[in-house]
């Protein structure tokens, strides 16, 4: 599958960075550029069924990993930093622990390699209800999500996937029916084997997904990794505080 992307800089380590479920290459835009100005060349990659990317009944961590794959052979890049955030995060966890000579250094953002249960019940109806054949603004979408999911951050990220379509009407960016269909798989465990190389996991402090009683687990699975906990920060860590995420990363790379 010939992913979107989008590229910043032209010279430097190849940085390639995975967005987490729902979202899209555009939610890292400014996190791009800053690395970019640090002086590595990045690319923002779009996971099938998101943004600009093909859509596909098939999905799962091990057709996204070989789309990971599929995407750095086209390019001719033999090796790169990776990051990835939440779905992306398993991603790229998966990928190393397969291609782990292809991996320089690896950067997983808010989840860890174990299985989760299905946390997205009430974002999928929210998304459901949202009558898009029907609806003329923008605002109007908004309003029926807000009959099932509360924060104005979440209902923030997901407009940025509401576009117009040709006809006119709107429509998700993201396969909301596959994504719908393999909700669980995105809970799936990556756990294929141990990844030897340097890896940096960076949890929200107000985040669930990666709990004390995990990190000796996670420590089996990545024995040369270190953690970083963005204390105020949630499951979107990287939106809340973008300047303290930056950092930790940079620190990693360089």
């Amino acid at each position: 599958m010939e992913l979107n992307f989008k590229k910043y800089g032209d010279s430097g380590e190849p940085l390639i960075i995975i967005h987490g479920l729902l979202g899209m290459l555009d939610n890292w835009s400014s996190h791009a550029r800053f690395f970019k100005d640090q002086g590595y060349r990045v690319y923002l990659v779009d996971a099938r069924n998101h943004g600009r990317s093909p859509w596909s009944d098939e999905m799962n961590y091990e057709v996204m990993m070989e789309d990971l794959k599929e995407f750095l052979d086209s390019l001719g890049i033999n090796e790169a930093h990776l990051l990835g955030h939440s779905m992306g995060g398993k991603i790229v966890m998966k990928f190393a622990q397969n291609y782990a000579y292809r991996v320089k250094k690896l950067i997983v953002a808010d989840i860890s390699p174990m299985s989760y249960p299905v946390h997205h019940e009430l974002i999928l109806k929210g998304l459901r209800n949202v009558p898009l054949d029907k609806i003329e603004k923008r605002t109007k979408a908004d309003e029926f999500l807000a009959e099932y999911i509360k924060v104005v951050g979440i209902r923030q990220f997901l407009m940025k996937s509401l576009h117009r379509k040709k006809d006119k009407t709107f429509g998700w960016r993201f396969n909301l029916d596959a994504i719908e269909a393999n909700i669980e798989r995105m809970g799936d465990a990556v756990m294929d084997s141990r990844y030897q190389g340097k890896t940096l996991f960076i949890r929200g402090g107000a985040s669930d997904y990666i709990k004390d009683d995990q990190l000796d687990e996670l420590k089996v699975s990545f024995p040369n990794s270190e953690i970083k906990t963005i204390e105020r920060a949630g499951h979107w860590l990287h939106a809340e505080e973008p300047k303290v995420f930056d950092e930790y990363v940079i620190d990693f790379l360089d």
